[in-house]
């Protein structure tokens, strides 16, 4: 199963506008943010799926969606080893 996980943006790479690095549940990865309208700030929570932020998303909303994937179990965990078993160079 491929899930839209919320992602809290650390930092745009300075090299790399198109590029942002995010947190998911203790992961920390590049995500490539080139189809939002607008690059995120440092703070903002972004929907991640196969390594592209899809939208800005607020707190309330990606807590939300967190609990409930977190509430999946496996499954979410298996997102999350993929996640961190991936790369975006």
């Amino acid at each position: 199963m491929c899930l839209a996980i919320p992602g809290e943006v650390l930092e745009i790479l300075p090299d790399r506008p198109d590029l942002a690095k995010v947190e998911v549940s203790g992961v920390r990865r590049n995500i490539n943010v080139s189809l939002l309208g607008r690059p995120p700030e440092p703070g903002e929570w972004i929907l991640i799926h196969v390594g592209f932020a899809l939208s800005t998303i607020d707190d309330a909303e990606a807590r939300a969606v967190l609990e409930f994937l977190e509430g999946l179990g496996q499954t979410y965990t298996d997102e999350i080893d993929a996640l961190q078993d991936s790369r975006i160079e």
